[in-house]
């Protein structure tokens, strides 16, 4: 089984609210971008214990978690890495807004399995609290589709429960597109 699949199976054996961001939730919203790892983004803290992962650490996976510090803007992330296929990085954010990325989430198929994608324009909002470049040139991307309108009124209303320079980053992307 891939380090995917473990991922979301054990995610879902416990409960967990996750949702596809990254690289391959930005293709499933039209905007192809290469990479080797699929992103799961969740806000339990309980994905960064061993414990969490121990069903799975017996069948060639190996899984590796790094908590965040008190000033990192998230809880932390853990790798699940296989010897075939991709690896799978699981970041914990910090709850608050990023729990509603994962109330909104939909479902779509990725590698034969039904999991839940982040809208679009969550995913502006995760780029944008991201910040780097290649963040900033993801969300001008998702702002050139066919429902420019909805995903920037979306992105604007939502976009209060962020840290302050996430707004000044929009304006100044959304200013461009």
């Amino acid at each position: 089984m891939t380090a995917f699949a473990e991922a979301v199976r054990c995610l879902r054996a416990q409960s967990t609210p996750f949702a596809l961001v990254g690289a391959a939730a930005l293709a499933l919203h039209g905007i192809p971008r290469s990479t080797w790892d699929l992103d799961l983004l969740t806000t339990d803290v309980r994905c960064l214990d061993a414990d969490y992962w121990r069903s799975i650490g017996t069948g060639g996976i190996e899984v590796l978690a790094r908590r965040g510090g008190a000033d990192d803007p998230l809880a932390g992330a853990t790798r699940l890495r296989a010897t075939e296929g991709s690896p799978v990085d699981v970041i914990v954010g910090r709850g608050g807004w990023q729990d509603g990325v994962l109330e909104r989430a939909q479902p779509a198929m990725i590698d034969g399995i039904v999991v839940p994608v982040a809208q679009a324009a969550d995913l502006v909002l995760l780029k944008l609290f991201a910040g780097g470049p290649q963040d900033l040139w993801d969300v001008a991307q998702l702002l050139g589709g066919e429902d420019t309108v909805t995903v920037a009124t979306d992105v604007e209303h939502r976009l209060p429960a962020l840290p302050a320079e996430c707004a000044r980053l929009w304006e100044q992307v959304h200013r461009v597109s």
